[in-house]
C-alpha cells in the first residue's frame, strides 16, 4: 500500500471512530472526571446504562428502538467499509458456514469471560475504584424485556464488528502487528466504559485482549456477537428482573 493508501485508511478510522465508539470513549472520560470531581465516593454512585428516552410510555419505546437502530447502523458501517474496499464477509467470519458452532462457541465463550468479569466488578466496586452500575433503569412496562434484549444484541453487533472486525483489519493493512492491534482494540474498547470507574476500564480491556485473540486466531466473528450479546442479556435482563429480590446488586 503506497503513502496515500495508509493516509486514506487512517482518516478514514479516525473518521469511523469519532462518529461511533471513539466518540463514547471520550464522553465516557469525562463522565468518570465529573464523578472524580464529586465528593461522594465512586462506589457510592450509581450509573445507569439503559435508561428512559422519554417520559410517554410509547415515545420511551420508541426512543429505545432509534438506540438500537444506531448501533446496528454503527456495525453496519464498518462492515460496509470493509466489504467495499474488497474484504469478504468470509475473511471476517459474518457468513453463515457454521451458525451451530459459532452459537455453541460463543456460549462457552460467553461463561469463560462472563463470570470472572461479574467478580471483578464486584470486587472493583468494593475496592471503590468502580461506580454501582445499574443495567437497566428502564421501568416495568410491557417492551421492557424485549427492548433490552434487542439492546444486548445491538451493543454487541455494534462494538464487535467495529472494536475487533474493523479496527484490526484495517491496523493489518496499516502493518500493526498482531499484538499492537489487539492491544489497540482492548483499549479502545476499555475506554467507552470509563463511564463505570477503572474496574469497568480494566475489565473490559482484558475482556477487548481475549475477544481479539480470539478473533485473530479463528477469523469467526459470530462467535464474539454471540457470546456478548449472551452476557449483556444476563446483566440487562437479570437486573431488570431481580433488583427488588436480592441485595447485591
Amino acid at each position: 500500500m503506497d503513502d496515500d493508501g495508509r493516509r486514506g485508511l487512517r482518516w478514514e478510522i479516525g473518521l469511523v471512530l469519532l462518529v461511533t465508539v471513539g466518540m463514547s470513549g471520550l464522553r465516557s472520560l469525562v463522565s468518570l472526571l465529573d464523578s472524580l470531581a464529586t465528593p461522594t465516593p465512586l462506589a457510592k454512585q450509581t450509573v445507569a446504562i439503559n435508561v428512559p428516552q422519554a417520559k410517554a410510555n410509547i415515545l420511551d419505546l420508541l426512543g429505545q428502538l432509534l438506540n438500537v437502530t444506531s448501533l446496528l447502523a454503527w456495525g453496519g458501517l464498518g462492515i460496509f467499509l470493509l466489504w467495499r474496499s474488497g474484504v469478504a464477509l468470509r475473511a471476517i467470519g459474518l457468513d453463515f458456514r457454521s451458525p451451530g458452532r459459532d452459537a455453541l462457541q460463543g456460549a462457552g465463550l460467553a461463561a469463560l469471560v462472563g463470570i470472572p468479569g461479574l467478580g471483578l466488578y464486584l470486587l472493583s466496586r468494593a475496592a471503590g475504584v468502580n461506580l454501582t452500575v445499574a443495567p437497566s433503569a428502564l421501568g416495568d412496562t410491557w417492551w421492557r424485556v424485549p427492548v433490552l434484549v434487542l439492546a444486548a444484541a445491538a451493543n454487541a453487533w455494534a462494538e464487535e464488528t467495529l472494536v475487533v472486525a474493523y479496527l484490526i483489519t484495517r491496523l493489518r493493512q496499516l502493518g500493526w502487528s498482531e499484538n499492537r492491534s489487539v492491544l489497540a482494540s482492548a483499549v479502545l474498547r476499555g475506554s467507552y466504559h470509563l463511564y463505570q470507574g477503572f474496574g469497568g476500564f480494566v475489565g473490559n480491556v482484558v475482556l477487548g485482549v481475549v475477544f481479539g485473540r480470539v478473533w485473530q486466531r479463528t477469523n469467526r466473528l459470530w462467535p464474539l456477537v454471540v457470546a456478548h450479546t449472551v452476557i449483556d442479556i444476563v446483566a440487562f435482563v437479570g437486573y431488570a428482573l431481580l433488583l427488588n429480590h436480592v441485595s447485591w446488586l
